[in-house]
C-alpha cells in the first residue's frame, strides 16, 4: 500500500505551525462589548440569564469602560434601562435620560480611546416594548417613529457619541438619522445600521437585561428568519441612505447571511453575537458539557471567517484579554 505524497497534516504538527498558517485571526480591536446601564442603581446588578453580564450603575459603567479600553476592545455599545417608561419612549430623547447621561459619562471617561456607540431604538423606553410609536389599532407607525429616531440621534450626538446604531428596522431609518445628524452639525457621527435584524427567538436574555415590557412580537418589522434575498435588499437600501457600516443580527444562526452581505457591499460588516447565543454556551459550560474558552473563541472565529469585520459580543473583554495573551 503506497504512502501519501501530499500530507496536509504537516501544517498542523504543532501550535507554532498552526499559528503561522492560520487563515482567520481575531483581533481585540474588532470586538465590541454591549453594556447596560440602569437608572437609579448604586451598585451593578447581575443579569440572571446572562451569567457574567451586569446592569451597571453610572459609576460602575465608567469603570467597566476603562477595563474594556485596557483590554483593547474596539468599541462599546451602550443600552439604557430607564426607571420609567411611557408610550412615546421620551426617555430616549431626553438629554437627561439614562442612555444620554451614560454616553456622556463614558465619553468623558475614555475619550477617543475606543469607539463609543449607542443603541438608537425606542424599545427600552416604551411602556409597550415596541421599537416605535403605535397607531390607534396597536400597529407600529413607521413614519412617526422616524421622527422620534431623528430626535434621538441628535440627542445622542449632543451627548458625545461616536456612532449611533439605529436598530428598530423601520423603513428609511438610516436616511432620516443621517439627515438629522447632518442638519444638527454632527456630520462626524457615524451610523452603524442594523440592516439585517431577524425576528429571532435568540433575544430572550437581552430582554431580561433591558427589562423589556414587550407584549407580543416584532414580526411586522423585524425580518423572517427564512429570508436571505430580503436581507440583501435591506442592506442595499441602508448603504444607499448613508450607512457607514452594516450589521447582521443574530450571528451564528445566520453565518450564510453574514457571508452574503460581505460579498454584496464595500462598507465594513458587523455581526451581533446575541444574548441567546452567549447564554447557551454559558449554560452548557456551567454543566461541564463543553470547554467554555475554546467554544467562545471558536464561535467568534466562525463569525469572523464568515466575513464580519466587527463582532458585538458579551465576551468581548474576556476574549480580548485571551487573544492578547495568545499573540
Amino acid at each position: 500500500m503506497p504512502y501519501p505524497e501530499i500530507r496536509p497534516r504537516r501544517l498542523r504538527r504543532n501550535a507554532a505551525v498552526r499559528r503561522l498558517v492560520s487563515e482567520t485571526r481575531l483581533d481585540p480591536a474588532e470586538l465590541v462589548v454591549p453594556m447596560f446601564v440602569k437608572e437609579g442603581l448604586t451598585e451593578p446588578r447581575q443579569i440572571a440569564s446572562l451569567p457574567g453580564v451586569l446592569q451597571h450603575s453610572r459609576d460602575s459603567l465608567r469603570k467597566a469602560a476603562v477595563e474594556a479600553v485596557q483590554a483593547g476592545v474596539g468599541g462599546i455599545m451602550l443600552f439604557g434601562v430607564p426607571a420609567e417608561r411611557d408610550a412615546c419612549g421620551t426617555g430616549g430623547i431626553d438629554p437627561n435620560g439614562i442612555l444620554n447621561l451614560a454616553i456622556h459619562d463614558v465619553v468623558s471617561e475614555v475619550g477617543d480611546a475606543t469607539v463609543v456607540m449607542s443603541d438608537l431604538c425606542l424599545d427600552e423606553f416604551t411602556s409597550h416594548g415596541h421599537c416605535g410609536l403605535l397607531t390607534p389599532d396597536g400597529g407600529v407607525d413607521n413614519d412617526a417613529t422616524l421622527e422620534a429616531y431623528a430626535q434621538m440621534a441628535v440627542a445622542q450626538a449632543a451627548a458625545g457619541v461616536h456612532m449611533v446604531g439605529p436598530s428598530g428596522m423601520m423603513d428609511g431609518q438610516v436616511g432620516v438619522v443621517r439627515r438629522a445628524l447632518d442638519a444638527a452639525g454632527h456630520q462626524d457621527v457615524a451610523v452603524l445600521a442594523y440592516a439585517v435584524k431577524y425576528a429571532s427567538a435568540f433575544y430572550g436574555p437581552f430582554r431580561d437585561a433591558v427589562e423589556s415590557a414587550l407584549d407580543g412580537d416584532r414580526r411586522t418589522y423585524q425580518q423572517d428568519p427564512a429570508n436571505l434575498r430580503e436581507s440583501l435588499r435591506e442592506v442595499e437600501l441602508d448603504v444607499a441612505e448613508g450607512a457607514d457600516m452594516v450589521m447582521v443580527k443574530p450571528a451564528l444562526p445566520y453565518l450564510d447571511v453574514v457571508s452574503a452581505v460581505r460579498a454584496a457591499v464595500d462598507v465594513p460588516v458587523a455581526a451581533y453575537q446575541v444574548s441567546g447565543e452567549y447564554a447557551m454556551v454559558e449554560a452548557a459550560a456551567a454543566n461541564g458539557w463543553i470547554d467554555r474558552q475554546r467554544v467562545m473563541l471558536e464561535t467568534l472565529t466562525s463569525i469572523r471567517r464568515a466575513g464580519a469585520q466587527i463582532i458585538l459580543t458579551y465576551w468581548a473583554v474576556e476574549a480580548a484579554q485571551l487573544l492578547r495573551e495568545r499573540y
